[in-house]
């Protein structure tokens, strides 16, 4: 064998092999890419489906396949690896630490996500396809009777083995951060970043053993003659949105929280001024990850649960708006009067405020529950769930992504090529989601396939689509444009950013990428 194979062979051996949290980070960023073209070209399925009232590409079967599997894909197996793939990264070299606190635990999280993969897409090949119940998997569109496909077992395996990981992961997170921060590094000198992700720790470690629980309940039910959600059997299918919810609108912080903490990092470097409110910004970081759980109930206003129910989870559902626009208010003084440097980075970051904040301020519409059971179940929901998660979520790893991408490679993407991809996602982004508020109040219910007795849909629907062209093309200039930087050399310093003097965070003092153990020897902060 020549060396070259030879040197080949031992570089893939070494990723299979690692425990290196840097590697394990940049290997779940590289899983979260891959379904991202997925869902993204599930979604272009579903875009082209809606372009004509008689859409005749997907059965109605697919179709509700097909929009199952989108949301699961990018709720479940992009987003929050992605999140991640940036908090295995960067936290342990923020907080002063040569790894993981288990290190082969870490491995273990993030290769338990591959044969989930493997297990979602797999259930489209078996006779009935996957689950049609949605990304929610509600009983009793699941139970056996219903759904009798093995798709939807395959499906609640998929998401038992990401809810392990998920719940290992954060026992790894909490370990670290709370025992392996450098000498001096007390709570309140964490990075903004990193305290996000013990919070977000904490409520993957209480929240995702729920989920575990439901979807084993579903199981039961399907398999072994229970009825925790069968009527017939005295069951109750609201128990599952009960436990559902409980797990999933806390989810949404998980999606979110970590993004918000990529933020707090890039807006203060392109503004060349320290975060405005570090402790308000911690304590509002807390307050929404505790809150987060009393509002699940807000999901179940059409269900008939008690009124006086419905008006407390209606009142804790605005007060959460409470910290969110504590963080909003510290991140617009942090950039007031800043001297801003509109980098990509910068860009992604800025958006994400305008798109969040429309994103919340529809959740607070929801929150009124006469309008939330006239709208519920509409493309209004639709509307506002992707201003949080794709105006939240996504922007923030695009954030992200430009931001930290000379630190792990050593190499600065393409800024040009970045600001042209950035304005294709930003609006096209709102060409596709903006429109789904008015097609709620319209009536255009979810999950529907085609709509010929409605044929006024149409027109909002066919903008939807030059809107999600846009965003294709935005994202298929990011894949470009890392692979391009990828060829070239590393000529990133350690500060590529020339953040020093604004944030003093440990990640800047170290090479870009940084060396395998990060730091010869621990530093100690004062």
């Amino acid at each position: 064998m020549s060396d070259y194979k030879k040197s080949k062979l031992d570089g893939i051996k070494d990723w299979l092999t690692t425990t290196n949290h840097k590697k394990i980070g940049i290997m779940y960023l590289w899983f979260a890419l891959f379904n991202a073209v997925v869902g993204g070209s599930l979604a272009g399925l579903i875009r082209t489906q809606l372009f004509n009232p008689e859409g005749k590409l997907l059965t109605p079967e697919m179709y509700n396949q097909v929009m199952s599997m989108h949301g699961t894909l990018m709720i479940f197996f992009v987003i929050i690896p992605a999140m991640v793939g940036f908090g295995n990264y960067i936290v342990p070299i923020q907080i002063g630490a040569r790894d993981m606190a288990f290190p082969k635990l870490n491995a273990l999280t993030f290769w338990i996500q591959i044969p989930a993969a493997l297990l979602m897409f797999s259930s489209f090949l078996v006779p009935g396809g996957t689950t049609q119940a949605g990304w929610t998997g509600y009983a009793p569109l699941t139970s056996k009777a219903f759904s009798g496909t093995p798709g939807v077992d395959m499906w609640i395996f998929g998401l038992h083995l990401v809810g392990m990981g998920s719940i290992l992961g954060a026992i790894n997170f909490l370990v670290t951060i709370i025992n392996m921060r450098a000498p001096g590094m007390k709570f309140f000198k964490m990075p903004l970043l990193s305290w996000t992700w013990f919070v977000n720790a904490v409520l993957m470690l209480v929240a995702t053993p729920v989920l575990a629980g439901a979807i084993t309940m579903l199981l039961s039910d399907r398999h072994l003659g229970t009825s925790f959600f069968q009527p017939a059997g005295g069951g109750d299918p609201i128990l599952y949105q009960h436990l559902f919810w409980f797990y999933s609108h806390p989810a949404v912080y998980i999606m979110v929280l970590p993004g918000m903490g990529l933020v707090s990092m890039v807006l203060p470097a392109f503004a060349h001024k320290k975060i405005f409110g570090y402790k308000g910004l911690v304590l509002a970081t807390c307050g929404i990850g505790f809150i987060g759980f009393l509002v699940w109930g807000h999901h179940m206003f059409a269900s008939g649960i008690d009124p006086v129910l419905r008006s407390i989870f209606a009142f804790m559902t605005m007060v959460i708006a409470v910290p969110t626009g504590i963080k909003i208010f510290s991140w617009i003084a942090t950039i007031w009067g800043g001297t801003l440097r509109f980098t990509t980075a910068m860009k992604f970051g800025l958006a994400f405020i305008s798109l969040f904040v429309i994103g919340g301020m529809s959740g607070l519409t929801l929150a009124v529950i006469p309008f939330d059971v006239q709208v519920h179940d509409t493309y209004y929901v639709v509307a506002h769930l992707h201003y949080v998660l794709f105006g939240g979520s996504m922007m923030t790893l695009l954030a992200g992504l430009f931001f930290y991408f000379p630190k792990m490679s050593g190499r600065v993407l393409d800024e040009k090529l970045g600001k042209i991809s950035f304005w294709h996602i930003f609006i096209g982004m709102n060409l596709t989601f903006l429109p789904m508020h008015w097609l709620g109040i319209m009536g255009m219910t979810r999950r529907v396939s085609s709509y010929p007795q409605r044929p006024e849909f149409a027109f909002l629907n066919r903008f939807e689509m030059l809107g999600y062209l846009l965003m294709l093309g935005g994202g298929i200039l990011i894949l470009y444009n890392i692979f391009k930087t990828l060829r070239k050399p590393k000529t990133a310093t350690a500060d590529p950013w020339d953040v020093n003097g604004i944030q003093n965070t440990l990640e800047w003092t170290i090479s870009s990428p940084p060396p395998p153990e990060n730091f010869e020897t621990i530093p100690v902060v004062r």
